[in-house]
């Protein structure tokens, strides 16, 4: 059986509106996930439009629901040093009581024309997406040591460097929150291969998803992983206006095998969306 998710992005809305959906949602049994995603500019609307950054978002969140699992969907490793980023994501999953699903990704390709807007605006570097996939798999490795490890470690990689790393306390959940890894390309499903415990996908082109997902059953075999042991998440957007369209979409990827259904929700948001969309789409599915 598919559970679902919905996925608020914090862009053009206010920090009231955003409560007031996952509050709603947190209430709601069909609902069994929320997501942030983690940009610094809007990516749709005005870019001088109001943006929060998402884990310091995430955690308030946290503190505000008592049951919605809850993750970013999904962080970019661009972003922040991946020791500083295990601590934030153990700090949240010790707020939530241990909801965390720790999504990342190697962040937005060098071919979206917004892409190297949000990181010129931050004094952020930008690498081509090559070298930002190795460190993704560098971050991903780290991270899980962080988590699982008491004694101190050193790592030398081509783009994480750490001297005597350690974390104290641990996440809450053992060995470690799930970890999501989001992308399509090949480089990056073997990222997902070796680290995820869950592969989420963006549900824009099943077609091409499918074969997506074909290819990280080969990559699990070329390393001897079960594929079954990794979940697969699919992200879909609603639209308000066709919801005919929305629950052609969901039973499509339900269909295809997907266990996981983020549903994306665009802002401004209906009065008691969460209570709508369960009753339009995820009730079909219960």
């Amino acid at each position: 059986m598919a559970t679902f998710g919905i996925m608020t992005a914090p862009q053009q809305v206010d920090y009231p509106s955003l409560l007031q959906v996952w509050q709603d949602a947190d209430a709601i049994p069909e609902i069994s996930r929320a997501w942030l995603f983690d940009h610094l500019l809007p990516i749709q609307g005005d870019i001088g439009g109001p943006i929060f950054e998402g884990w310091t978002l995430l955690s308030a969140l946290a503190s505000a629901t008592q049951r919605l699992r809850l993750g970013i969907l999904v962080t970019s490793n661009r972003l922040r040093p991946p020791a500083v980023l295990a601590k934030i994501a153990t700090t949240v999953d010790v707020v939530s009581g241990g909801r965390l699903d720790f999504g990342i990704g190697a962040g937005s390709r060098p071919d979206i024309d917004w892409a190297r807007r949000e990181y010129e605006a931050h004094g952020l570097p930008y690498h081509d997406f090559g070298p930002s996939v190795t460190a993704l798999a560098e971050a991903c490795n780290v991270i899980k040591r962080l988590w699982t490890e008491d004694a101190p470690f050193d790592f030398e990689g081509e783009h994480v460097h750490l001297i005597g790393a350690l974390a104290s306390p641990k996440p809450l959940q053992r060995p470690h929150p799930p970890i999501v890894i989001g992308g399509r390309s090949t480089p990056t499903l073997r990222v997902v291969a070796e680290y995820a415990d869950v592969w989420n996908v963006s549900g824009d082109d099943l077609t091409d998803v499918l074969k997506r997902n074909a290819r990280l059953d080969q990559l699990c075999a070329e390393i001897g992983r079960d594929p079954a042991t990794i979940r697969r998440s699919i992200a879909i957007p609603v639209s308000y206006e066709q919801i005919a369209r929305t629950r052609a979409a969901v039973a499509d990827a339900v269909g295809a095998g997907f266990s996981q259904i983020e549903l994306i929700l665009p802002s401004p948001y209906p009065a008691r969306v969460a209570r709508w969309i369960a009753d339009e789409v995820i009730q079909d599915w219960h």
